[in-house]
């Protein structure tokens, strides 16, 4: 569920906090051991926000510190969809009939 008050939490910051700081590892070090094209700079730009997780880098945080993939794309969706819902007009919802079985067949064809 998303936080409607506030900017859920940069998957970056729950990196630097919940693992990184807890474990005593400096980003250098991390991106040392993800080896490959990882910087420290790149760290950085991820847990200041810059730059989202993509599925490679999920890929990689997944094996280097044993939360799924899935674990760091939710957290970055949270963000993009409380991003998007800031800045765009509500669409009304459309009214379905109460009385009945809900099924496709049984509502009429909106027309727009």
């Amino acid at each position: 569920m998303l936080p409607t008050h506030r900017k859920p939490t940069l998957p970056g910051k729950i990196l630097l906090e919940e693992f990184l700081e807890p474990l005593g590892i400096s980003q250098s070090a991390f991106a040392a051991h993800l080896g490959g094209s990882w910087t420290q700079p790149k760290l950085s730009a991820i847990i200041h926000g810059k730059r989202s997780i993509t599925e490679q880098i999920a890929l990689d945080f997944s094996d280097a510190l044993g939360m799924s993939p899935e674990f760091w794309l939710g957290l970055q969706s949270d963000v993009h969809l409380w991003e998007a819902s800031q800045n765009r007009t509500k669409i009304s919802r459309i009214r379905l009939p109460l009385t009945g079985r809900r099924t496709a067949k049984n509502h009429k064809t909106i027309s727009i």
